[in-house]
């Protein structure tokens, strides 16, 4: 079965709904998510939204607070265009229906995060992911020009290699037509065609044991620019927020708003000593890299499997009305914050790589696009700082409409694109051998290639991936399609991508910290 459209949308969080509420002014889109359209890393994103609104705050202080953050790796253009944006894109998230908290001024109730100078997070309460979220799905849900797949699986962009032409990575020529997608009610497989593609999948959380991110996250976009012989870049950098609640055997990690920190809630020991001193005179507020390696270092010198994030000496009432998630979260499990120390650990969070591309969201292939965490687009640098993904997602998207927008004049849907080839495969085997794999693979990353890092430690998980690998690659050619095998092939994709990256960072700088090789680089790298 085949489906055309002027714009394919592969995901359904900020950058996507975003991206094709502007899309679809202009052509007929066609939006898929592989479970229901609310079910997105945005939905989870507590803190917030920054830009710079009021002195005196500065673009300027934004953009070195971003810089600063990125550890020399960010690019300057990139960070000027999205900082300025930002006001702009503000305006069209409230025009959309997003609301943001406000004084009784009527100015917005900016707070304030980690590597950030100045109070410049826009938030709704504690859940200010959840609120652009849902007001984007019902804008998207009312738009007759596009139709919306839910339960529907992006498995490989469609390339001149279906059409019987090799392919070879880093060629500009090569062109993508669409994507095959699994009917996840029926398991079939639609060819669905366009004229141009956005992929907006999110992250790659799911690759570790802790994460904060929905099990949605699998690096599927990641993986299949790879496979289609894409971009990627500065995959090493992957972001752990430094506290998610510590409760054993919850998937996915709880998130502890950085903007707690921010508020005045202050990183401790067990016994109850402050700590962060130590490691940055910016204490419980530096960026996230430093505070992540600050907690995981405690942990193991002491033998701890948390620290606390202490909130008490701050004034209850104000914790309950800009926390309530946070503070009704912690009490279902016999925490009052407002008494009790929160336990915290360190969680995989965001990743600051991804597929490259340009100041219009272009990828290396001809006619697709990618915004959101699965892309890479030179903001973050080494290190994201506090509340720029959102930003970044829709100031990206934004960009990448008015290309495609533009684009999609003069390109035509692709014909004879073959529909999917079944042949030579049988029912699944045994979930068992998806599932155990599903668990080696996320013990090698999570004890191989977490916040610290060595050549010994890259060496082994690379090795032991690679036969992991082999057995998926068997898998999976000679099994029918299941969502859980597609899963565990791009999340190992990714995980490959990650230890070859950092295996050739021969440094250490933001996220990546490699003990073989301690200190910094001298880069000729924007800055």
């Amino acid at each position: 079965m085949k489906k055309e459209s002027d714009f394919l949308v592969i995901g359904t969080g900020l950058a996507g709904l975003s991206f094709a509420l502007k899309a679809a002014d202009h052509g007929k889109v066609c939006v898929l998510t592989k479970t229901n359209i609310e079910e997105t890393n945005t939905q989870y994103a507590q803190g917030g939204i920054a830009a710079v609104t009021y002195e005196p705050d500065t673009y300027e202080k934004h953009i070195k607070d971003t810089l600063v953050a990125g550890d020399g790796m960010c690019d300057e253009e990139v960070v000027r265009q999205v900082v300025n944006d930002a006001p702009a894109q503000i305006e069209e998230l409230i025009r959309w229906g997003a609301s943001f908290d406000r004084k009784s001024s009527g100015e917005f109730d900016l707070a304030r995060e980690g590597g950030h100078s100045e109070n410049r997070i826009l938030h709704h309460k504690d859940n200010t992911g959840a609120e652009i979220q849902n007001k984007l799905s019902e804008q998207v849900r009312n738009n007759r020009n596009i139709e919306l797949l839910e339960d529907y699986f992006a498995v490989d962009l469609i390339t001149q290699h279906h059409l019987g032409q090799l392919v070879r990575r880093y060629n500009d020529r090569i062109r993508c037509f669409g994507a095959y997608v699994m009917d996840l009610k029926t398991d079939r497989v639609v060819t669905l065609l366009a004229k141009t593609t956005m992929i907006a999948t999110g992250g790659v959380g799911n690759l570790y044991h802790t994460t904060t991110n929905p099990a949605i996250a699998t690096g599927d976009g990641i993986a299949m620019v790879y496979r289609a012989k894409g971009i990627i870049e500065n995959m090493e950098f992957v972001q752990f927020h430094p506290t998610s609640l510590y409760n054993p055997g919850e998937r996915p990690s709880f998130l502890i708003s950085e903007a707690l920190r921010g508020f005045g809630a202050i990183l401790k020991t067990r016994d109850r000593q402050e700590f962060m001193e130590k490691y940055d005179k910016r204490g419980s507020l530096a960026p996230r890299d430093i505070v992540a390696r600050a907690i995981d270092n405690e942990m193991k010198v002491r033998g701890d499997d948390y620290v606390y994030l202490d909130a008490t000496h701050l004034d209850e009432d104000n914790l309950k009305s800009h926390f309530p998630n946070i503070f009704e979260k912690c009490l279902s499990i016999g925490i009052d914050i407002s008494r009790d120390p929160i336990p915290v650990v360190p969680a995989a969070h965001y990743m600051c790589g991804g597929i490259k591309v340009d100041t219009r969201g272009r990828t290396w292939i001809n006619h697709l696009y990618a915004a959101g965490e699965t892309s890479c687009t030179g903001l973050h640098g080494a290190n994201r700082l506090a509340s720029n993904s959102l930003l970044e997602a829709i100031v990206y998207a934004d960009r990448a409409a008015n290309s495609a927008i533009e684009e999609s004049k003069t390109v035509r849907i692709q014909e004879n694109i073959p529909d999917w080839n079944y042949e030579g495969t049988t029912h699944p085997e045994e979930m068992i051998l998806i599932t155990q794999d599903f668990k080696e693979m996320q013990q090698i990353m999570s004890n191989y290639v977490g916040i610290v890092r060595s050549d010994l430690r890259l060496n082994r998980a690379l090795n032991r991936l690679e036969i992991i690998y082999r057995e998926t690659e068997e898998l999976y050619k000679k099994s029918t399609l299941s969502k859980s095998l597609c899963e565990l092939r791009n999340l190992i994709n990714a995980g490959y991508l990650i230890i070859k990256m950092a295996q050739d960072r021969k440094e250490s700088r933001g996220l990546h910290y490699n003990t073989d090789y301690p200190h910094k680089a001298n880069l000729n790298i924007l800055s």
